[in-house]
């Protein structure tokens, strides 16, 4: 029963998944932090160039 245990892989799959989502979900925290700064900045300069700021 142990050795039947050990062969099975369900677990290292689920496992794989899991830090591959993590990952996926780093990345794109990390773009969209990065889009968000360029995005306030850009917001900045309209405004200034309206006169608004």
């Amino acid at each position: 029963m142990i050795q039947e245990l050990m062969r099975e892989e369900d677990g290292a799959t689920a496992i794989e998944y899991g830090l591959i989502a993590a990952l996926i979900s780093l990345a794109a925290l990390l773009a969209f932090q990065s889009l968000g700064l360029n995005l306030a900045a850009v917001f900045d300069t309209v405004t200034r160039a309206m006169g608004g700021g």
